[in-house]
């Protein structure tokens, strides 16, 4: 179980593969698992590299003070216990945002920036319904209602077309012995609430790759793709059959875009 201990957290991560190094960064509500399905497609050709952020997964304690550039910070001292000096860094949704982030304020660590499923908008909509998510968790046997209610959130409309989908996911969740408490999923939309990013688009020198998914709810590809026009270096694809969570809705087509571009701009020996 490998553990880097911090001044105020111990950060839990998961390390597979062989190759150039690729760290993976989870959105909300999320850990390392949600990149379980497509690590088997990523570790042939790189080491993945997965955190579990602060308030999730085996990072404790899960009360720490948990903003958003902390975790970016996390991810960082990560990459130097590991010594890993140059690196890609790709993340899902908030994760993606945190990733951006890094390419910013590092730049001459991040070989790539990869973007999954998310924008820099400041949507009320989200905020309401992380909100609206923990009320129904927190009320009488919401542990799974609050999960049923998530899910046409985050996949998009195949998933449905199989009611088995919803209790396999279901079970599946509330099995995972990992899961963010509801009181962590407090702590962490308070820290989504305040985050304000630092990395100015226009000034993010290494390339950069952002997937929309073609049914986001959550980010709605054409509210969120403005939000990255000013990178220099950019490469935009969709999926249009995915929802916001694009990589359990397409985790063959992510990683095909995903290794194009990682091969497009290797690290440099």
């Amino acid at each position: 179980m490998p553990e880097l201990p911090l001044d105020d957290v111990t950060l839990h991560y998961e390390i597979d593969g062989s190759g150039p190094p690729l760290l993976l960064l989870a959105g909300m509500l999320s850990d390392s698992a949600a990149w379980s399905i497509l690590v088997p497609l990523l570790t042939p050709h790189f080491t993945v590299i997965r955190p579990d952020n602060r308030t999730t997964g085996r990072t404790t304690p899960w009360d720490a003070p948990a903003d958003c550039a902390l975790m970016a910070t996390d991810a960082l001292a990560l990459m130097d216990h590991l010594g890993f000096d140059r690196f890609h860094v790709g993340g899902h949704s908030l994760g993606g945002l945190l990733s951006l982030e890094i390419a910013h304020a590092a730049p001459e660590r991040a070989a790539t920036a990869t973007v999954l499923a998310s924008g820099r908008v400041r949507s009320p909509r989200t905020a309401g319904v992380f909100d609206a998510l923990l009320a129904v968790r927190r009320a009488p046997g919401g542990e799974e209602t609050w999960l049923r209610a998530l899910y046409p959130w985050l996949f998009g409309n195949g998933f449905f077309e199989n009611s088995q989908n919803i209790e396999d996911a279901l079970q599946a969740a509330l099995a995972y012995p990992h899961a963010q408490s509801a009181d962590g999923m407090a702590h962490q939309v308070e820290a989504f609430r305040a985050f304000r990013p630092k990395a100015k688009m226009a000034e993010i020198s290494c390339p950069a790759l952002v997937l929309y998914a073609g049914q986001d709810l959550m980010i709605p590809p054409e509210l969120a793709q403005p939000s990255f026009a000013a990178i220099p270096d950019l490469t935009e694809a969709h999926i249009s059959h995915a929802g916001h969570s694009i990589v359990w809705d397409a985790p063959e087509e992510v990683a095909e875009h995903l290794l194009a571009f990682l091969n497009a701009h290797p690290i440099a020996a």
